[in-house]
């Protein structure tokens, strides 16, 4: 996937935990833990931008986009 969380360096920089960034987002817990161990799929939007605001930083700090090999198929 060409999508990327860089949830967990962002955190672990700023010495906050998981569950207080769910707690003071008002964001589950499970969704933010996914977001932090790169695990999902398809990624909210309102998370990403509680996210950006509450770490205050940009978008593109906290998700990544990999360029796709010439050759590798489009999902």
């Amino acid at each position: 996937m060409p999508v990327h969380s860089n949830l967990k360096s962002v955190i672990d920089e700023k010495g906050i935990s998981i569950r207080q960034v769910a707690r003071e987002t008002n964001s589950h817990f499970e969704t933010v833990r996914m977001l932090y161990n790169d695990e999902m799929n398809r990624y909210p939007r309102e998370l990403i931008g509680k996210l950006c605001f509450y770490l205050d930083i940009p978008i593109n700090k906290l998700i990544t986009v990999t360029p796709l090999e010439k050759d590798e198929p489009v999902d």
